[in-house]
């Protein structure tokens, strides 16, 4: 059996997402390990500028009077995000597995990978501006941590990121 991917995302993966994974197994037999945080933790002034830079003003301006959300509500997000993941990515490799993590979204990443020895770590995430122009995001966080390249995928596309 070959090493576990494992995959970190914060949008329910889909078809697009299926192909870009698939070539990752590659007929092989890897595990697919999901993660889905329970809260992306996200702040407000860098939502504020990457809705600005997206040119979603209203949706900036929106987001600056809304409370954070009630956690039993990101949870079932989550929940939802992952279920959504498990189905699109079924039948893939040595099989699907996800779970939901609490905490930092890249702490819960690295501790997975080093818990099964993964051979690949993937990010997949919506294009973040800010993070990702100053390379801030999941996938350079995750790879400072590791000291191994991790693929940044952004979701519903074949675009990469620059990690």
């Amino acid at each position: 059996m070959s090493d576990p991917i494992v995959i970190l995302t914060e949008e329910p993966l889909g078809a697009d997402d299926r192909v870009n994974i698939e070539t990752l197994v590659a007929d092989g037999d890897a595990p697919l390990v999901v993660l889905v945080p329970a809260n992306t933790e996200r702040h407000l002034l860098v939502d504020f500028l990457e809705n600005l830079s997206m040119l979603e003003i209203a949706k900036a301006f929106r987001e600056l009077s809304t409370r954070h959300p009630d956690p039993a509500v990101e949870r079932a997000a989550a929940a939802e995000t992952l279920a959504a993941s498990l189905a699109a990515l079924g039948g893939l490799g040595g099989g699907v597995t996800g779970e939901i993590v609490e905490g930092k979204a890249v702490d819960g990443l690295v501790a997975k990978v080093r818990e099964l020895n993964a051979g690949q770590a993937v990010v997949i995430t919506r294009p973040h501006a800010v993070a990702d122009t100053f390379h801030t995001d999941w996938a350079n966080e995750a790879q400072d941590k590791l000291g191994l390249p991790v693929l940044h995928l952004y979701a519903g596309s074949g675009f990469i990121g620059d990690s």
